[in-house]
């Protein structure tokens, strides 16, 4: 136990007391209502004592996290949602994917294109991607890097949705390029 342990222990146990000698001295007075009250504070106390101890529970299934487990190998938990998200360094900024096992290529929506430096104004719309919303346009560009943990790709070739798209689609021309890619228990592995 260090010193700075055996300080807050002392403050807690000051605190405890001014506190207990403030509620014997009020009980007096309407003792229901205080016991009510003292019941009420209890269990906002084993609340909140609740929620620190399980924080991290709690963190992981609000904000699943994706974590690099070993060398070549990045798994991410499935998501509230139902989904498996990553966050990929594109050309040095992060972006969230879904991964998107119906989706071909990686899919940039025209924020995250935006925001990693493309001009969507000045992209040639060519192709056509068959999606749940229809038909839409697309837009090939290359990504000059493409960063996962430890693992880095250059010169990548992606496009960019010329519709509405809430976010960025990770298909299955880079999951292609692991050896592994495995969903197990609610969790995505994938190992190069």
């Amino acid at each position: 136990m260090t010193s700075d342990d055996i300080g807050r222990i002392l403050y807690l146990v000051l605190l405890l007391m001014v506190v207990g000698v403030w509620v014997m001295r009020d009980f007096r007075r309407n003792l229901s209502q205080r016991l009510q009250q003292l019941a009420i504070w209890a269990l906002i106390f084993i609340g909140v004592l609740a929620a620190i101890g399980l924080w991290s529970d709690i963190r992981s299934t609000v904000l699943p996290t994706q974590t690099v487990t070993a060398e070549n190998r990045i798994e991410t938990p499935l998501s509230a949602d139902g989904h498996y998200y990553l966050t990929v360094g594109i050309n040095g900024k992060p972006v969230r994917f879904v991964i998107d096992t119906g989706a071909s290529a990686i899919v940039l929506s025209q924020k995250d294109a935006e925001r990693i430096g493309i001009d969507t104004r000045q992209l040639a719309y060519i192709g056509q991607a068959n999606t749940a919303n229809g038909l839409v346009r697309t837009a090939p560009v290359r990504l000059d890097t493409v960063t996962l943990g430890p693992i880095q790709d250059h010169d990548v070739s992606a496009v960019v949705n010329a519709g509405q798209m809430d976010g960025s689609l990770l298909g299955m021309a880079y999951l292609s390029r692991f050896a592994r890619v495995e969903i197990n228990r609610g969790t995505l592995v994938l190992e190069r």
